[in-house]
C-alpha cells in the first residue's frame, strides 16, 4: 500500500464530505450541473437504507478522496460482484499510487466477500483515467453498450 495511506469507512456524519467529493468529481468530469444529490438523500440511501458503501482513502488522517460502491450480481458466475460507482482522488494527491491502492482495497474486499468481479464505468473522454485503468490491468468491455431508464421523481 502507498506510504501513509489508510482507509476509513464513511459514517452518517460524513455526508457533507461525501457530497463535496461527489461535486468535485462531477466538476472534474464537466458534469456538475447533473448533480441532484443532497445531504438528506445521501444520508437516507447510504446510511438508513444501506444501498451503497463509501470508503475514504486517508493520508495522515485527512480524507483525500472517496470510493462509493455497491453489490451487483452475475447470473453467469452465480456470484455477487462489486460495482464502483465513483472513485475520486483529489488532484493534489494523484500520481502517488493512491488510486491504485484504493482499487486494490476494493478488489481485496471483493475477494473477502466471495465476489466474482469488480466493475466500473468510465467516460470515454476521461483519457487520464482510462490510461490509468489500462496500466493496472483493467479491461474495457467493448462488446457491451450501457442502456438506462431514468426514473423521474416528480
Amino acid at each position: 500500500m502507498s506510504a501513509g495511506l489508510t482507509f476509513r469507512k464513511a459514517r452518517k456524519e460524513d455526508v457533507t464530505l461525501i457530497l463535496t467529493f461527489i461535486k468535485e468529481l462531477a466538476e472534474y468530469e464537466g458534469l456538475l450541473d447533473e448533480v441532484k444529490a443532497d445531504e438528506d438523500t445521501l444520508r437516507y440511501n447510504l446510511f438508513e437504507r444501506k444501498m451503497a458503501e463509501v470508503l475514504f482513502p486517508t493520508v495522515d488522517g485527512k480524507e483525500i478522496g472517496f470510493v462509493l460502491f455497491f453489490h451487483n450480481f452475475s447470473t453467469f458466475l452465480g456470484k455477487p460482484g462489486i460495482y464502483i460507482e465513483d472513485l475520486y482522488i483529489r488532484k493534489e494527491y494523484r500520481g502517488n499510487g493512491y488510486g491504485k491502492a484504493t482499487i486494490d482495497m476494493i478488489y481485496k474486499l471483493a475477494e473477502e466477500r466471495g465476489c466474482g468481479r469488480v466493475e466500473w464505468w468510465c467516460l470515454d473522454s476521461n483519457t487520464p483515467s482510462i490510461e490509468f485503468y489500462r496500466r493496472i490491468g483493467a479491461e474495457a468491455m467493448t462488446d457491451w453498450t450501457v442502456h438506462r431508464l431514468v426514473i423521474d421523481a416528480k
